[in-house]
């Protein structure tokens, strides 16, 4: 446990840089999937040439953001046990559901119905997606209990999330798809993950320079 709590925000961050990178490295591989229009699952429909390389990559990470959860949670701890259990939560959520979940319950597109496997993807997609996008609002209120000035800036990320997502689930809808900025789903699903992984990699930079001080 003590190695968690050292090491744990290096996993953070390896979770992000390896779960960033799995389209784009995984595309190469993949010419056929239009990264602009295609969302990132279908790297792992059954009909995908990269499917196992995606199924084990996404439990990859999932695996290094749960890593990294003991450390989360001894930062924070004295600064509030609720909010620190509620971004453990909320990294939990994401990297359980919508990363070891994705590689364990892979999606067909060709079949019309749902599967066993479509339904838990699915479902463990939609609450790791929706842990991903409260952690920066759960950072906001913890710095702000420590009277740090960063809170705002966890505040402006969180708006920034939540818009580009909102322009995310208005692209998902069928009725939208007739107009050309709503037609590239894989553009907005991408722009929104990265807006999502920017309060992430910052907390995960402030606390090890923090450390490297304390340290020296």
């Amino acid at each position: 446990m003590n190695i968690l709590k050292r090491y744990g925000f290096y996993f953070l961050l390896a979770g992000v840089i390896s779960d960033f990178l799995t389209p784009y490295v995984l595309g190469v591989f993949y010419p056929q999937l239009d990264q602009m229009t295609s969302v990132m699952s279908l790297f792992g429909d059954v009909d995908s040439p990269v499917r196992q390389a995606f199924l084990i990559w996404s439990v990859v990470a999932g695996c290094f953001y749960v890593l990294a959860l003991p450390a989360l949670y001894t930062a924070f701890k004295p600064t509030s046990h609720r909010l620190a259990g509620l971004a453990v939560l909320a990294i939990g959520a994401y990297g359980i559901g919508d990363c070891i979940f994705t590689g364990l319950f892979s999606v067909d597109s060709a079949d019309a119905q749902w599967s066993f496997s479509t339904w838990v993807h699915n479902i463990g997609s939609g609450i790791g997606y929706a842990g991903f996008l409260l952690f920066p609002l759960i950072l906001f209120f913890l710095y702000r209990v420590q009277k740090e000035q960063m809170s705002r800036r966890y505040l402006s990320l969180f708006c920034l999330s939540i818009a580009v997502a909102a322009i995310y689930g208005l692209a998902r809808l069928p009725q939208l798809n007739q107009f050309v900025v709503f037609k590239q789903l894989g553009f907005w699903q991408r722009l929104s993950f990265i807006f999502n992984y920017l309060p992430i990699v910052y907390l995960a930079m402030t606390q090890l320079k923090k450390r490297k001080r304390l340290n020296n």
